[in-house]
């Protein structure tokens, strides 16, 4: 059967590149935290992978904590920075990834205040937004720069800086970005930003947090010591060099992905078009990964399940919170009422995705859309 695979933003697979890497790394006997020679030879592959990290988001090694992924770099940031207080105020917004929403609600139940700023109707944050809601007390502002359901694209540096003339820290979901936009966390002059290496052909479960030099940030595990005290667990060393050697390609090849991803959006954008009763809910200037889409009067959940059938395989919204079948909170915050909401598909590009598969997703979903509609 033909088959398309549309669900990068999800992840997306290992490059042979960084399988081969992964294979040489795992080979490796010892402990990246042991003094003998054995574990001093995984060290060395370890910090090469980390170099590598570093270099491709425009950091120090030293400002790079490796972790287990975007969603363990955001809880840290969140909570970790709230255990350094009682008491005091956050800012993120109302179409965050859950991994930032849940632990601010966490903190909100704590007696923290926490405010959810609405994004226009195109998905974006204004600094005059931004600006107008900080407070004397606020510490922390997380606002993501690329999103992972519409592709909107927050100027970050911008952001960051209205942030701290208010005195506050800035933090931001990066996990959509590398590979696809250029990624510079020095020139955005955030404090704080999380990655993940299955968005960009590296691992699953490796991922890195960046902590601007200088700032002080409590551990969120804790029991070994790793990480500069940040971060305690034995080392994935094969884990972090795969997505090195990943990060590294993926930001060398970024100019070329996001012409190629630009044609096959375009590609996609007008088939999708041309079907009844569809459309498109992606800002057009967004990342060029991210193509969403509602049919209207189709049942959404129906929808999936026929578009698997046709070998198209995309999702409802964030792959974390796709298994339930809840309305996106992204787009019901861009004004969608749930029934759309319910409806609608993201498809997701990757560097190797090719015309025929964008062909193929388009011809499936048709279909699928003619089984899913019930008085098609």
């Amino acid at each position: 059967m033909t088959e398309a695979y549309l669900d990068h933003a999800a992840t997306t697979p290992m490059t042979p590149a960084a399988l081969a890497a992964y294979a040489r790394a795992a080979e490796l006997a010892g402990n990246a935290a042991s003094v003998h020679r054995a574990g001093q030879r995984a060290r060395e592959v370890l910090e090469e992978g980390r170099s590598l990290l570093a270099a491709s988001i425009g950091a120090r090694p030293l400002e790079v904590t490796l972790n287990a992924g975007g969603t363990e770099g955001d809880n840290h940031v969140v909570l970790g920075l709230s255990a350094l207080r009682s008491s005091g105020h956050i800012i993120t917004t109302q179409i965050e990834h859950s991994a930032v929403l849940a632990p601010a609600r966490t903190l909100a139940a704590r007696g923290f205040e926490v405010t959810f700023l609405a994004p226009d109707a195109q998905g974006r944050i204004t600094g005059a937004q931004l600006r107008d809601a900080l407070r004397p007390d606020t510490f922390l502002v997380s606002i993501h720069h690329v999103n992972n359901e519409i592709g909107v694209v927050q100027d970050v540096a911008a952001l960051a800086k209205v942030a701290h003339e208010a005195g506050a820290l800035f933090h931001t979901d990066a996990v959509q970005s590398l590979g696809v936009l250029p990624v510079d966390v020095q020139a955005w002059n955030v404090d704080f930003a999380t990655f993940s290496a299955h968005k960009w052909g590296g691992p699953k479960g490796v991922g890195l947090l960046y902590v601007r030099r200088g700032l002080e940030l409590p551990p969120l595990l804790l029991g070994g010591g790793q990480e500069q005290g940040l971060r305690a667990g034995t080392h994935n060393v094969a884990g972090v060099y795969a997505a090195g050697v990943a990060a590294q390609d993926a930001a060398s090849a970024q100019p070329q992905t996001h012409a190629h991803l630009r044609r096959l959006r375009a590609l996609l954008e007008a088939g999708l078009r041309s079907l009844p009763d569809v459309t498109l809910n992606h800002l057009a200037g967004g990342s060029p990964k991210i193509v969403s889409v509602t049919a209207h009067g189709a049942d959404g959940e129906a929808l999936l399940m026929n578009l698997d059938l046709e070998g198209v395989y995309a999702s409802a919204g964030s792959a974390c919170s796709a298994g339930t079948m809840q309305p996106s909170h992204v787009l019901t915050a861009l004004g969608l009422e749930e029934a759309a909401a319910r409806a609608s598909v993201r498809f997701s590009l990757g560097r190797f995705t090719t015309e025929l598969e964008v062909d193929h997703a388009v011809r499936g979903y048709a279909r699928a859309l003619q089984r899913s509609r019930p008085f098609a």
